[in-house]
């Protein structure tokens, strides 16, 4: 029998604290909590990881993400994820389901993006705005980078911090959770008035359709009636420009600029509800919040490799001919690609490789695996530089290539060293970035 979660109180920053120290510590072998970075006031942007393997990523399993409190007075979200960790630590083990899920997926939870606003806002506001913003008065969900025109603001500590943690995962599939409605809100969020679908439009609706109708509530598509009388959305989910447009919104800002897909969850009409009612929200969404994750288990999963060694290629563009929206490998050439049920042409190409192209079937249920192996492309006289060039890059991929390297710079002598051309240093510097994501950023 499963365990139901039994911490039902709004949770303050330190209470938050020591709820995910709490966990990390009760539950070691599937639980550790991280921080991505600060606020404004110095608060820390916690994330706990639930993982059979945490602090690893695992060939081949999808990692995925839930983000919540962007709006410091959007409040459920914030609960309901720290309901979800406890949900997932107790059951572990025991009930097949949970199991499973943190067993194929590496799955990360932040709480709350804007601790500082949620410090700021008052329990009972039903449509307020006190705490939804920063404490530089920002709207988080207004300043990231825009696919339309830039974003006036500055960018925020916290907005910058999430960017960061997203590049450097492979996140697959992710929601970002909100309050005042209840709808699943999908790209694309701008250019408002009109709907502004995505190339991944069927996908986007697949996804949000899992969590909408798993809800007895929202998928019933009339939210807020007291409230907001005229407000519908079919079946429980709209795309975000046709509802209000939203530039610089992060979901957007994840699907154009990396490999992750997000959508938007408004989990309810009352933006900071008193604490007696959190267990009603829980029950409402327990089973939309475990169908929404198992979501990143879709569609065509593999591996990019040099057919000569079997190493895999960073980097790689997996195209649809279908969908004109590709997705790129993993350090290690991990790809992994959401799709709806249908046959598809697939190409990986990658940069002195001859592409390849096959058909996936994609079925109802699961996820098919299909790996590429590249051939490389090399001239009848190989420039002895980009030869060496090439063996450099694959050294760096080595488990000791960085130590190796810093050790032959300390013994170098001067006189060997060389002045690099534009393109060799430009392929120098992405496969710096591409091998060690961790440590380096490049900037343009």
């Amino acid at each position: 029998m499963e365990e139901a979660p039994q911490d039902f109180r709004h949770h303050h920053y330190s209470d938050m604290e020591l709820f995910l120290l709490r966990y990390s510590t009760d539950y070691p072998a599937i639980a550790r909590h991280y921080s991505v970075g600060k606020s404004v006031e110095n608060r820390e942007l916690y994330v706990m990881e639930i993982s059979d393997n945490p602090g690893v990523h695992e060939q081949g399993e999808p990692e995925f993400k839930y983000v919540a409190n962007m709006h410091g007075n959007e409040v459920v979200g914030r609960e309901l994820l720290l309901n979800l960790i406890e949900y997932l630590c107790r059951n572990y083990g025991t009930d097949p389901e949970v199991t499973q899920l943190v067993n194929d997926t590496r799955i990360h939870i932040m709480p709350s993006m804007n601790p500082d606003g949620y410090e700021m806002a008052q329990e009972g506001d039903v449509k307020g705005y006190v705490g939804r913003n920063n404490s530089n008065n920002i709207d988080l969900n207004r300043n990231f980078p825009d696919r339309f025109g830039s974003i006036a603001e500055p960018r925020q500590p916290e907005t910058i911090a999430v960017m960061n943690w997203i590049k450097s995962h492979p996140f697959v599939l992710s929601a970002n959770l909100h309050g005042g409605s209840l709808v699943v809100n999908y790209p694309y969020d701008n250019n408002g008035g009109s709907n502004s679908t995505s190339p991944d439009d069927s996908v986007f609706k697949m996804v949000s359709l899992a969590y909408s109708r798993a809800n007895p509530v929202m998928h019933k598509g009339h939210p807020c009636e007291e409230l907001y009388p005229n407000e519908y959305f079919k079946e429980g989910i709209t795309n975000g420009a046709q509802w209000y447009s939203v530039p610089g919104g992060m979901q957007d800002w994840n699907y154009v600029n990396t490999n992750c897909f997000e959508v938007t969850i408004e989990l309810g009409c009352v933006k900071y509800p008193p604490a007696k009612e959190l267990p009603v929200y829980w029950e409402q969404n327990r089973r939309s919040l475990l169908e929404f994750i198992h979501q990143v288990h879709r569609g065509v999963k593999g591996m990019v490799m040099d057919s000569k060694d079997g190493t895999g290629i960073p980097n790689a563009t997996i195209s649809i001919k279908e969908v004109n929206h590709t997705v790129t490998t993993s350090k290690d050439g991990e790809y992994w690609r959401l799709l709806v049920p249908k046959t598809y042409t697939l190409t990986a190409s990658a940069r002195g490789y001859t592409p390849v192209t096959v058909y996936a079937t994609v079925l109802p249920e699961g996820v098919e695996k299909v790996d590429f192996r590249l051939t490389r492309v090399r001239p009848a006289v190989m420039d002895p530089l980009e030869e060496d060039f090439h063996a450099f890059i694959k050294g760096l991929s080595s488990e000791r290539g960085l130590d190796q390297l810093v050790q032959s710079i300390a013994t170098t002598k001067s006189s060997s060293l060389r002045y690099r051309r534009y393109k060799e240093l430009s392929e120098f510097l992405r496969g710096l970035t591409l091998n060690f994501p961790n440590i380096t950023h490049l900037h343009r």
